[in-house]
């Protein structure tokens, strides 16, 4: 297996490729019109394990494409820290309330595990979600709640007021302690127990001093006007996929708020895009994940087709390299996934990306994932895909030292650096770019 990660291929991009790119014309069509009519948008939805999950060489790929055909919006985004777990840096979500969260990792469950591959319920009210986008590129105009079965669980706001009530206090006298006074005699004089005294002061004991302030409760009230804000939800529409607002302003930040007509909260994704043509690029990712344990929730691929996706970009193996999975299994489970996406009779254009070089437990040679690469390049083209091999543009097996000498991968030897990651994006974009100009000298 040659090696390219320390060869000046690797800046030129030279021979980086995608195999059996003819797949991918439809794609291209839509690319090439709205680089013409600037009229598409082109809708890309990466999807894999904790290489994808923290959203940095999709970050780059996102940021290159955009670059490239234009900004329609981030995409697919998920509240990965009310799971208590890593996501993309573009955004932000807090609650004042707890979450309950399930991973699609683990054994079935009757959860609502579905599109972000990880379940996020809630099974009372009182709660606010806040969403505030740290990237100002990604603004957006509409947004787009993703539950199972679609149901309307959320409202959302991008304001509180505040609401004024009129009501009334108990009237409170301020006595000073004179010299020679016991508390049971200033109880007697205000016609109140010396407990409601001890009480109103926190006084521990009946003892009192000379020329201390006491707060002394009355039977009296008096009016005062009391301030509660509650947020404004906004009108939301729905589809057949999502329930949704669409502003005319662009806005970096919103309030996902309880459904007064719902009894659970169930939140499987966020969908933001803006009112603009151009490429959406959307990553799914989820620690530990296998193509086996996407295969395990219906509901991840009933909630795909909300995504509208004209292209699917699949990064998952290395999980199965761990778990010693052959390469017939593992291709067994790619095809099994590609035909629960096919049964939603969602026509989409695939790209297989083969998982990038790693090492087993104790620094073992992992050739787990150079058997899933040769499989996958061998399936390309009567499974009707393309493919990019991220195996062995980054060295494959022979490159990994070089890959720890320029820092880009970690010292897990399995994953990659920050740097490691956009410099896969950075590839991969290439590719990507190259199998377009071929089919633009073509048509």
């Amino acid at each position: 297996m040659r090696s390219k990660i320390d060869s000046a291929a690797i800046e030129s991009y030279d021979e980086n490729q995608i195999y059996n790119a003819k797949v991918l014309e439809n794609v291209f069509k839509k690319l090439q019109e709205n680089e013409s009519k600037s009229n598409q948008k082109i809708k890309i939805v990466h999807i894999g394990d904790s290489h994808i999950q923290g959203d940095l060489m999709t970050n780059e790929i996102r940021k290159n494409l955009q670059k490239k055909f234009g900004n329609a919006g981030r995409g697919f985004v998920f509240p990965y820290q009310l799971a208590k777990t890593n996501g993309s840096y573009n955004e932000r979500f807090s609650s004042n309330r707890t979450w309950q969260s399930y991973r699609n990792i683990s054994p079935v469950k009757n959860n609502p595990v579905g599109l972000s591959g990880i379940g996020l319920w809630r099974d009372d009210a009182g709660f606010a979600v806040q969403m505030n986008i740290k990237d100002a590129a990604y603004k957006f105009n509409s947004i787009h709640i993703i539950t199972p079965q679609n149901q309307n669980m959320f409202d959302l706001a991008v304001a509180s007021q505040t609401n004024i009530i009129q009501g009334t206090e108990q009237k409170v006298v301020i006595h000073k302690i004179k010299k020679g006074e016991a508390i049971s005699i200033i109880a007697h004089k205000y016609n109140v127990s010396v407990a409601e005294i001890k009480r109103a002061n926190q006084l521990k004991s009946d003892n009192i001093r000379a020329g201390r302030i006491l707060k002394i409760p009355t039977n009296e009230t008096k009016p005062k006007n009391f301030k509660s804000s509650e947020f404004v939800p906004l009108n939301i529409e729905s589809d057949s996929f999502s329930h949704y607002y669409k502003s005319e302003k662009a806005l970096d930040k919103i309030y996902l708020i309880p459904n007064k007509n719902a009894s659970k909260y169930e939140l499987n994704g966020i969908v933001l895009e803006k009112d603009a043509s151009g490429v959406t690029y959307s990553s799914i990712g989820v620690n530990g994940a296998k193509f086996s344990d996407y295969n395990k929730y219906p509901l991840f691929f009933e909630q795909l087709k909300a995504l509208h996706p004209d292209l699917l970009v699949f990064s998952l193996g290395t999980n199965e390299s761990y778990d010693h999975v052959e390469a017939d299994a593992y291709i067994k489970q790619l095809r099994q996934f590609i035909k629960n996406i096919k049964e939603q009779n969602t026509n989409v254009s695939i790209i297989v990306m083969t998982p990038p070089p790693s090492f087993l437990k104790g620094k073992r040679t992992n050739t787990y994932v150079y058997d899933y690469a040769r499989s996958i390049i061998q399936i390309a083209e009567t499974d009707n895909v393309a493919v990019w091999d991220l195996y062995d543009e980054f060295g494959g097996m022979h490159g990994i030292n070089q890959l720890k000498i320029q820092g880009l991968i970690g010292p897990d030897w399995v994953h990659y650096s920050k740097k490691g990651y956009e410099k896969q994006g950075d590839l991969f974009t290439q590719a990507f770019l190259n199998a377009y100009n071929n089919f633009k000298l073509k048509n």
